[in-house]
C-alpha cells in the first residue's frame, strides 16, 4: 500500500513528544514490510538549521486559481530520509514554520495554529499530484492534521487521482482539540464555510472533531483509551462524536523501538545489563546517587520522567511526596511544564536534598539513567492515550507504578493481582491517598523480599511492544478503511 503520512513532528527532525516517536518507528516498520510509507511533516526553520541544503522536489502553490491573492500560498517540498529508508517531505513555507519553535512561545501556542496547520494539511494533499505520488491511505495524527480527511472528502471528492485513496485518523492525545475561529480556515476556502454540529465547538472550528467525523476509520494509542473516549468522564468533551464513529474507532497499542531503549545495548549508560547481568543494574544505581548527590547505597529508588501537567498525576504526588520522604527512599524526577508544578517541585526538593532530586530540564541521558537506576518509576496519570515510559521501565526492569487508566493498564500487570506475571503496581483511584498507599506497598516489598523484587524484574524485562506487532494491526485497519465506499 501507499500511506502518505502526516504528523506535525517525527523523530531526528522535530519532536516534543510521543508522537514524533510514532511518526518515525511505524512508517519504518511499514517499510520493512513491504508497503511504501512517505510522511509530512512542517519544515520548522529552528528545528532543521540545514534545511537549506536538502534537496526541492516539487515547488507548488496552495490555491493557486483564487482570485484573492492572500490566499495563495507559495511552498516547496524538501526532501530528507529517517534511517536512510522512509522518505519525508518537508513542507517548506516561512510564513507559517519561520519561527523559534514548533507551536509556540513562551507557554503561549501561536494565534494563527489554526492557519498554520490547515495549510500544513492542505498543501501535502495538493503535493501529492504534482510528485506523482498517489496514496491508498491518508494517515493523519492528533489535531494538527484533523481537517485532512475534511479536505479530502470534500474539496478532492471527484477527483479521480485521489479516488482509490481513503484516510485513518489517529487520536494520541484526546484532550487537545484545536478550536480556532473559522477565519483562520481561508486557507482552504473549499471547506471554510461548511459548518456542523460534529465539527464545530460553539462559534469555532475544532480540528480534531473534524477528523473524527470525516476519516474513514479513527483509532487510538491503546484499546484502553479508546474505551475511555466514549463515556463521557474520558470522553474529554467529544464523547458524542466519538459514540457516533464507535464501529469505526479502535486502539493499537504503540510499539517500543528497542533499538534506542534496550539496557544491553544503551549507549546513553556507562553500566549495561540484561537478563543474564542484573546485578550490573545496581552498578548503573550507585553511579547516579554520586552523579546526582544522593547517599550511595541500598536505598530504593523512585524514578519519574515527565511533563509537569496535570494530566501526569503532578497534582496528586506533590500533595503526598513530603510525607512519603519520611521514609527511607530516594526520588529522582525530571521534567518541565506547568511553572507553578515546577515551583512546588524545586520548593519540596529544597527542603529534603538528601532524599529528593528534582531536575527541571530534558535531558536525554539523564532521563535513560534514570530508567535504568530506578528501582520503581512514577506514572499516576490522571488519564494517559499509551505511555511510552512504563514500557521503556518494564524493559529495563524499573518496575511501573500507574493508574489504573488508558494504555497504562493495557501494558502494565498489577503484582498484587496476578503474582506470577505482575510487572508492575496500579492503583485506581486518582486521589493523593491512593497512590501514597500503592507507593509504600511497593516499599514493603522492596525491603521484606529482595528476592521477589528480582524475579518481577525480570517477569518485566521480558515484556514486548514491537513495532513489527503494532505495524500489524495498522495494516489490518488500512485494509478496513480501503474497503470503505466511496464518499
Amino acid at each position: 500500500m501507499n500511506i502518505l503520512f502526516l504528523s506535525s513532528e517525527v523523530a531526528d527532525i522535530a519532536k516534543s513528544g510521543g508522537l514524533a516517536d510514532v511518526a518515525k518507528a511505524l512508517p519504518l516498520q511499514l517499510k520493512k514490510d513491504g508497503h511504501q510509507a512517505i510522511v509530512a511533516c512542517p519544515c520548522y526553520y529552528a528545528k532543521i538549521p540545514n534545511y537549506g541544503n536538502l534537496e526541492v522536489i516539487y515547488e507548488g502553490m496552495l490555491n493557486a486559481n483564487n482570485p484573492d491573492e492572500h490566499c495563495r500560498v507559495p511552498y516547496q517540498i524538501r526532501k530528507t530520509f529517517l534511517n536512510g529508508e522512509v522518505e519525508v517531505w518537508l513542507i517548506d513555507c516561512p510564513r507559517y514554520f519561520d519561527r523559534t519553535s514548533m507551536y509556540g512561545d513562551n507557554n503561549q501556542a501561536y494565534g494563527d495554529n489554526g492557519e498554520r496547520f490547515a495549510f500544513f494539511s492542505a498543501a501535502a494533499i495538493d503535493a501529492t499530484r504534482g510528485i506523482g505520488y498517489k496514496p491508498d491511505i491518508l494517515h493523519c495524527n492528533d489535531w494538527h492534521t484533523g481537517i485532512a480527511p475534511m479536505v479530502l472528502r470534500i474539496k478532492y471528492a471527484n477527483d479521480p487521482f485521489f479516488t482509490q485513496c481513503r484516510s485513518v485518523m489517529t487520536i494520541h492525545n484526546g484532550a487537545f482539540q484545536g478550536a480556532f475561529d473559522r477565519a483562520q480556515l481561508y486557507v482552504v476556502p473549499e471547506i471554510a464555510s461548511i459548518y456542523n454540529d460534529m465539527t464545530a465547538q460553539g462559534s469555532y472550528v475544532n480540528f480534531l472533531k473534524c477528523g473524527v467525523f470525516y476519516a474513514d476509520k479513527i483509532n487510538t494509542v491503546s484499546p484502553g483509551y479508546a474505551a475511555e473516549l466514549i463515556t463521557y468522564l474520558g470522553g474529554h468533551g467529544m464523547a458524542e462524536n466519538y459514540m457516533a464513529r464507535a464501529q469505526d474507532l479502535s486502539g493499537i497499542v504503540n510499539g517500543c523501538d528497542y533499538s534506542d531503549w534496550d539496557p544491553r545495548t544503551d549507549t546513553k549508560l556507562r553500566i549495561r545489563y540484561g537478563l543474564s547481568s542484573m546485578e550490573e543494574k545496581v552498578l548503573g544505581k550507585y553511579l547516579l546517587q554520586r552523579k546526582l548527590g544522593l547517599e550511595m547505597g541500598d536505598t530504593p529508588i523512585y524514578g519519574m520522567v515527565a511533563r509537569l501537567t496535570d494530566q501526569k498525576g503532578i497534582g496528586l504526588l506533590i500533595p503526598i511526596l513530603e510525607r512519603f520522604l519520611l521514609h527511607k527512599v530516594q526520588l529522582i524526577i525530571e521534567g518541565t511544564g506547568d511553572p507553578n508544578l515546577q515551583r512546588q517541585m524545586e520548593e519540596i526538593a529544597a527542603r529534603h536534598p538528601d532524599k529528593m532530586v528534582f531536575q527541571p530540564v530534558y535531558d536525554d541521558f539523564l532521563a535513560h539513567q534514570i530508567e535504568a537506576a530506578s528501582d520503581f518509576f512514577l506514572m499516576p496519570s490522571i488519564f494517559e492515550p499509551c505511555g511510552l515510559n512504563q514500557i521503556y521501565s518494564l524493559a529495563y526492569g524499573t518496575l511501573p507504578i500507574v493508574r489504573a487508566v488508558g494504555g497504562l493498564k493495557d501494558t502494565v500487570i498489577d503484582y498484587d493481582v496476578d503474582r506470577e506475571k505482575g510487572n508492575g503496581f496500579v492503583f485506581n483511584d486518582p486521589s493523593p491517598e491512593e497512590l501514597l498507599s500503592c507507593m509504600r506497598r511497593t516499599l514493603i516489598l522492596y525491603l521484606e523480599d529482595q528476592d521477589e523484587m528480582q524475579r518481577i524484574k525480570r517477569n518485566a524485562m521480558q515484556v514486548r511492544f514491537n513495532w513489527a506487532d503494532s505495524a500489524k494491526e495498522y495494516l489490518k485497519l488500512y485494509e478496513q478503511a480501503a474497503q470503505k465506499p466511496k464518499w
